[in-house]
Formats: C-alpha cells, structure tokens, sequence
C-alpha cells in the first residue's frame, strides 16, 4: 500500500484540539473555558490533572508546525478557542487571540501546509455557561455570531471548515454523564443541548456559506461500529438502538431524515424543545462529512437500562485486543462504517477526521519503537483503502494526533501522538509511527 494507492485528490493530514494542546489559560486576554472549570473540580479528572500548560503549543506552534512540515503532513486539522477569541462568548474581541490565530494560518500557509479549521472542540467560554450553555435556545445566535467573525476573520485564507466536533459526545458526556464539561447529569438537558447543537451544526453552516460560497464546509461524527452480542432478535433489537445513538442521531437530521425516533421513542420528548419550522432548519447540505472511527462496540439487550433496553458490553471483557483507552482494535470497523454512511442518500464526500490509538508508549534512548500505533494506523488505512476501492467517496485521512496531549477526563495518561511529547520539558520526539507516516506521506508524492 502507498500513498499513490488514494490518487492525488485525497487529503492526508493530522487533528489536533486547541483545549487540548494550547495551554496558556489565562494567557493574553483569554477567558476562562467550561473545561478551565471543569478540571478544578475534584475527582473528574486522572490524578487532578488539567492542561492550563499541556504540550504548551500556544508558544511552542512555530516548532510543531516545521515539525509537521518536515514529516511531510500536508494538511493540518485544529480548533479555535472560542473563549480566546471572545473572553466572554460575545461582546468584545480578544485581539491577541486573534492575532495568535494569524500566526498558525500563516505559518502553515507558509510552509505548506493547509489549514482546516473546526469552529468549536468542545471548550465553550464559562460566562455562556452561565447562561445554561447548549441548554439554552440562545446559544444559536450566540454560535452564528462567533462562526461569522471567524469566517469573515480567517476565511480569506482558510478554505476547509468544520462546524461542531462529535456533538454527541459534549452533548451526552457533558450534559447527561456529567463525565465531561460542564458535569451535568440531566436528561432533559442532554436532550435540549443535543437539539439546540442540531440546529446549530445548520445555520452556522448556512452561516458559513453565505459570507464566503466558496468555503467547503463540513462538520465531524463520533461513531462506532456496532454488532449485536448474538443473533437473538433482542441482542439485534439493542444493536439497531445502540446504532441509532453512536451513529444516527446527528447526521440524519442535518441529511434531512429526521431523528431516529422510530428506534430511539425517547427522542418523542425532544419537542418540548423544538419550534415550528425546526425540523426544517435542522437540514443543511453539507460540502462532505467527517466521521471519527476508532473502534467496534458489542450491543446486547438489558431490560435495566433505562430508555434503551439495551447496553454495550465492554471490550475489557471479550478478550479482544485493547487500546489504553480499553477499546477494541478492530481494524474493520472504519471499513463499514465508511459503507455505511456513503449508503445514505444524497451524502457528500466522506472525510475521517480523526483515527488514532493510545497506547502505553515507552522513551528509551531518545526513540518510541510504538509498534502497535504503527500497525493499527497501516491497517486502518488500508481498510479505508478496501472502502475507496468499493466505490466509497471517502476524501481524507487524518491522524488522532500529532502530539500527545490532555486527553480530556482520563487526562495525560493516554498518548495519542505520532509525536511523544515529554510534559515536563516539553521536548518532542518522532515515534516510530509518526516516522512510518512521514515515509508513507512521501512515497510517490
């Protein structure tokens, strides 16, 4: 398999999140984030961890960025800081956000290196929050306002846009598990934020391409391939549910479908929160879509589970082969999961904007031999490579991440990177994967 494999219109990049990777958390003006927050309360994070430092990119972008050109990364996926931006979520300008901002895009345009950015990873300013955050209606003029100065700030030279990141993790983890920021545990809340991040995915799109027709805008999925544990028609039952949250709730709306009420009756009570004419607007056609496989789930029926009937059973107990995050490598699972989304009518091109692994990553003399990493991004590539050829308008790949960072609640002890970074001086080092990416980038360019 080599590059030349994908044909020269395919786009081959790195992701990272600026929450995850910046740092400088008061720095210049900045306001504080739900994520700020969040890491201050105790026990939510892996031993107290936060990332007002991490792998400190807020100073350290010129490094990472000629490191990214001399692995021959073509194109670079990251987020904006919206609380950098506007320390309050609205009002006033955070001028040196913006300037910072300035100097990614132009740096990568300098070397290179094309930008792709995502308007909103996560990390909303905590005054919004305040306000009831995602649960509250306001927040679409509050996100449509933020796009359109990013658009009209950037756009002259940024070209590839994705709205939200994975809305049904901030939504679901931040607002029903209480696993993430900002720590609610409500089902109404969930199903008000889930909604109102619907419509927001929309109009900021709308948004987007009415300031500038010639943006490609997209927004990015979670999702996971899902099997039932047996062929028993409840175990099949609890797969179609499972499957209807990890990967229909939100593309089918913005693909004009709906939500999957059929499968999922609890999604009845989203209109308590819906307005006339929202079914309407929650539609948009999008230039292509992002998907994020990183692993297969096992769907079995659980009569205790409320609203579902259903659960997944853990892979900690398959016997399978594990991530550091206790996920199954299944290679497979991004080869259907391409299927299955270009199976949807009307769908645009298919990026994977994300797909990595962390492991327990090991630096001995100035080197990281992470095997494993290498061999689980070659056989994912290569399945990606069984979809193309099977007719799938699949259009990019891009590696979760380029650098180690802080991985939300389980903090730093997962590595993601193709890129170790040492968090006490800061140094980066090539790991093996990164540095068979780097050869694979460059093979028949």
């Amino acid at each position: 398999m080599q590059r030349s494999d994908f044909g020269d219109q395919f786009y081959w990049g790195v992701s990272t999140a600026a929450y995850q990777i910046e740092g400088a958390h008061a720095t210049d003006g900045k306001g504080s984030s739900i994520w700020d927050e969040f890491v201050r309360k105790k026990g939510k994070i892996y031993q107290g961890q936060h990332a007002d430092l991490s792998t400190d990119y807020y100073h350290r972008y010129h490094q990472d960025l000629l490191l990214m050109k001399m692995m021959h990364i073509p194109n670079y996926r990251f987020s904006l800081s919206w609380s950098r931006l506007f320390p309050n979520g609205t009002g006033t300008v955070n001028k040196k956000g913006v300037d910072f901002y300035n100097r990614v895009i132009d740096l990568c345009l300098e070397l290179g290196i094309e930008p792709w950015i995502t308007c909103y990873h996560w990390d909303l300013p905590a005054a919004l929050q305040a306000k009831g955050g995602w649960t509250n209606r306001s927040i679409l003029g509050w996100f449509e306002d933020y796009v359109s100065f990013c658009i009209q700030t950037f756009g002259d030279r940024v070209r590839h846009w994705m709205i939200l990141n994975e809305p049904l993790v901030f939504c679901g983890a931040g607002y029903f598990l209480g696993l993430h920021a900002p720590g609610e545990k409500k089902f109404n809340s969930f199903l008000a934020a889930a909604h109102h991040a619907t419509l927001c995915q929309a109009s900021a799109a709308r948004v987007a391409k009415s300031l500038n027709s010639q943006l490609q805008v997209g927004t990015t999925f979670s999702c996971a391939h899902v099997e039932p544990r047996t062929h028993r028609s409840r175990d099949r039952e609890a797969a179609v549910k499972i499957d209807a949250v990890l990967n229909r709730l939100f593309i089918e709306p913005v693909l004009g479908l709906g939500y999957p009420v059929k499968d999922l009756s609890f999604l009845r009570r989203m209109e308590a929160y819906m307005h006339a004419g929202d079914e309407a607007q929650m539609a948009f056609e999008m230039d292509f879509i992002g998907i994020q496989p990183y692993t297969r789930e096992i769907a079995r029926y659980d009569l205790f589970t409320p609203f579902l009937q259903a659960n997944i059973v853990k892979a900690t107990k398959r016997q399978v082969p594990l991530t550091a995050m206790h996920w199954e490598v299944y290679p497979p699972a991004i080869y259907h999961l391409l299927k299955k989304f270009s199976n949807y009518p009307n769908m645009p091109p298919i990026m994977v904007t994300e797909n990595g692994a962390a492991f327990e990553d090991v630096l001995e003399d100035g080197q990281v031999g992470d095997k494993l990493r290498r061999q689980y991004l070659e056989n994912h590539i290569a399945e990606v490579l069984k979809a193309k050829a099977e007719g799938v308008n699949v259009q990019g790949y891009f590696v979760w991440s380029f650098t180690d960072n802080f991985e939300w609640a389980e903090g730093y002890r997962p590595r993601f990177g193709i890129v170790h970074v040492d968090f006490t001086t800061q140094k980066r080092t090539v790991k093996q994967s990164g540095q068979w990416y780097a050869s694979f980038l460059q093979s028949c360019r």
